[in-house]
């Protein structure tokens, strides 16, 4: 059985895609606008969190506080999620009776539904529907192809970054010796999730001394989160895994 057939083929909304396409629209006519925004576990990644704290003006530390909490997946590492307000239905903080406040700088989890994404073996790209009882999109007549929506919803460069990220949490690789692990869980909980602690610590410590990174990456990774972010991974492969993304100065 193939990864795509097991996940559609255990209960619940997952189902395989017949073809490369879908019918699907949402918008505030469709009668269940804005009721998949509660009661959600909605994970968020590094480039969903440099995105909201940037949209709300918000250093990451101050983000962390508001809007996440602790999420445990089954993987090793630290994880967060988004926060749910109070209330009945624990609506997301972001929704309002008009939609998403955030929404062009909404997660990617909410930006690729209904779609679920996954990769097969090799490596290989896969999509499957996230059909759920409440949601009435399905039966809006507009049609789309999978790579049609992925553009249409801005998707590219989310894919991106969370790719790279998730090749840190899925290399199934050693953290070493049980008195290093602790540390190097911080390390990536920093790089992951507060950037701006993480450029504090790159510009206010011998980081710099360490590492041979050329003026130009530095002064981006100052300057800019995103540069800072793609610094992060590759140091996150080094620290973690040994793997030869950076070049430490000879001593």
């Amino acid at each position: 059985m193939s990864v795509l057939d097991a996940i559609t083929s255990a209960n619940g909304p997952f189902q395989a895609l017949s073809g490369k396409s879908f019918r699907f629209a949402c918008h505030p006519d469709v009668p269940c606008f804005n009721q998949c925004c509660a009661d959600l576990t909605l994970a968020l990644t590094p480039y969903d969190v440099v995105k909201l704290k940037n949209r709300l003006g918000l250093r990451s530390d101050r983000f962390i506080e508001l809007f996440t909490e602790p999420h445990l997946d089954q993987d090793r590492f630290p994880r967060l999620k988004l926060k749910m307000t109070g209330g009945t239905r624990r609506p997301c903080p972001f929704v309002t009776t008009a939609g998403c406040s955030v929404y062009q700088d909404r997660p990617g989890a909410c930006r690729i539904y209904p779609l679920g994404r996954g990769s097969a073996a090799g490596g290989r790209e896969m999509f499957f529907l996230v059909r759920e009882d409440h949601c009435r999109g399905f039966e809006q007549p507009r049609t789309w192809e999978i790579e049609e929506w992925l553009a249409d919803q801005d998707l590219i460069e989310y894919n991106k970054y969370n790719d790279r990220w998730m090749e840190i949490i899925t290399a199934g690789k050693s953290l070493g010796p049980e008195p290093h692990r602790l540390k190097k869980l911080q390390m990536f909980g920093m790089v992951s999730y507060n950037l701006d602690r993480f450029r504090d610590f790159v510009f206010g410590s011998g980081f710099l001394g360490r590492f041979i990174i050329d003026s130009e990456t530095a002064d981006l990774a100052r300057a800019d989160d995103l540069a800072l972010l793609d610094l992060g991974f590759s140091w996150l492969k080094f620290a973690l895994y040994g793997e030869k993304t950076l070049v430490p100065k000879e001593s």
